[in-house]
């Protein structure tokens, strides 16, 4: 008999190694038990000839309207996860995209630059993402670098520092139609022996906090944790509870990264065992 599990959207680029981008967000969600529906925004394929630079295509707009428009029409969706983007035109399509219909959660997780794009280019997509995605945002789950930008601080270096960031991202969030929050993601480039993310929701502060399992990055991390935020909150959970169940979902799959010819491990989504 056909059955409806909880359904999530990730609209995000792809990224051929599997260790990040869209292949992370449908992993993640399959792993806990949500039923994936992807909209593609780009190509990013790392260039193993040139220190694993970024290679970055975007996808035609009408391409990214089109896909939205056939996702939303298939299923009843209510929960997406916003990833990369990539070009204001894309910003502007995803914006109007998500403009068209009621959501219940927009999970923003604020990719800010790629490394094949030029400085210029990346400058434009930031602002065009700031002005017109954030808004739509009820989390935002900005990494060390990414807060530090959309917080207007040169750099974070300790706790209360990112706890800052957390709080001036939450400023620049619509008030008045609910709660919104900042997670912001510490990770290992945090000093310090833990992993530490700070939840702020406009009021009250919760710092988690973890032993770092080494002190390089890896590879999806960032994409598993605000994947694993979007698939809770699918499922019916409140942003508090889906925040430290995605801090789990990471820390399992740091712990089981998965070994590349890569400069960098990833993350492997399906060392976390859901309870029950």
């Amino acid at each position: 008999m056909p059955s409806t599990p909880p359904l999530a959207l990730v609209v995000a680029g792809s990224e051929a190694t599997g260790g990040a981008g869209i292949q992370a967000d449908l992993k993640t969600f399959q792993q806990l038990g949500v039923y994936g529906v992807g909209t593609l925004t780009c190509i990013v394929s790392f260039d193993p000839t040139d220190g694993w630079a970024h290679r970055f295509v975007p996808v035609d707009p009408q391409v990214i309207a089109d896909q939205f428009e056939a996702a939303t029409a298939t299923h009843d969706l209510g929960t997406v996860k916003i990833g990369m983007l990539g070009t204001p035109a894309t910003v502007e399509v995803v914006a109007r995209s998500l403009a068209s219909r009621p959501w219940q959660h927009v999970v923003l997780d604020p990719v800010l630059i790629c490394k094949g794009q030029e400085p210029g280019a990346a400058l434009d997509t930031d602002t065009a993402l700031r002005e017109q995605v954030l808004p739509h945002a009820t989390v935002v789950t900005p990494n060390l670098f990414e807060a530090a930008t959309l917080a207007g601080m040169d750099a974070i270096g300790s706790v209360e520092e990112l706890t800052e960031a957390a709080r001036r991202v939450h400023a620049q969030l619509p008030a008045g139609d609910g709660t919104r929050y900042v997670v912001a993601k510490g990770g290992a480039e945090l000093p310090g022996p833990d992993a530490v993310d700070v939840l702020f929701d406009g009021t009250d502060v919760t710092v988690l906090a973890s032993p770092k399992i080494g002190e390089e990055r890896v590879s999806g991390a960032g994409c598993t944790f605000a994947a694993a935020i979007t698939a809770e909150l699918a499922k019916g959970a409140d942003v508090p509870a889906a925040v430290r169940i995605a801090k789990d979902v990471v820390t399992a799959g740091i712990e089981a990264r998965v070994a590349a010819r890569t400069p960098f491990d990833t993350v492997w989504q399906g060392a976390y065992a859901p309870e029950g």
